[in-house]
């Protein structure tokens, strides 16, 4: 689990397939073989590691779902580790599961902040509310307003400079989780009930038989 606030930019040393050598500072302190690294908000794991870098296995699902399979030797990557148990939450709980990709279709400056429309596929629009969570490439963000097919983000002067989002241009593909607080309403809300049957009115005294 995760919160969505990015504790350092990573760069790619290596992309082979299946594998990743990624190097960090910060979110190595801790870190353990079989712990867990959100890369660019996908959930990995560390299969080794030394003072400077560490590696990861990257399955063909995690290719198809997210922009890992985008990245090249240089490319940054936003790099948050695991949170720990009653540690301060200060975004919202991410599982670093990413539900689809989405693509940046304008970035409009807005004061220090700057205002990011992302287009994303239905799976992803249906959970998304205005003033509600979005994880983007692994980002807590807030979504400012949302239409059938895309949603805007305000991206403040600092998430710009500690995060992949300021160098991100128009065209690029970003990595999408939804809240999974959304999610779980969602399925709930789907439940079907028999409705009024004759066994429901017998049971509550409103027939006799």
């Amino acid at each position: 689990m995760f919160t969505g606030i990015i504790e350092e930019i990573g760069r790619v040393v290596s992309a082979a397939p299946g594998s990743m050598v990624i190097a960090a500072r910060q979110v190595l302190t801790g870190a353990s073989l079989g712990s867990s690294m959100a890369v660019n908000g996908a959930c990995l794991t560390v299969t080794g590691f030394n003072s400077t870098t560490f590696t990861i296995d990257v399955m063909p699902e995690t290719l198809k779902r997210t922009n890992l399979g985008r990245l090249h030797p240089g490319d940054p990557v936003n790099l948050e580790g695991p949170l720990a148990l009653g540690g301060q939450v200060g975004g919202h709980l991410v599982q670093g599961h990413v539900d689809a990709t989405g693509q940046v279709v304008s970035i409009t400056p807005e004061g220090e902040a700057l205002l990011v429309r992302i287009s994303a596929p239905s799976e992803v629009m249906r959970f998304t509310v205005a003033k509600g969570f979005i994880a983007v490439d692994g980002i807590s963000l807030t979504i400012v307003d949302k239409e059938s097919s895309s949603f805007r983000v305000s991206v403040v002067d600092y998430t710009r400079r500690n995060t992949t989002l300021g160098s991100r241009q128009a065209g690029d593909i970003v990595n999408l989780e939804v809240d999974i607080i959304a999610k779980y309403v969602a399925e709930f809300s789907q439940v079907k009930t028999a409705g009024v049957t004759e066994d429901f009115l017998q049971e509550h005294g409103f027939l006799v038989r």
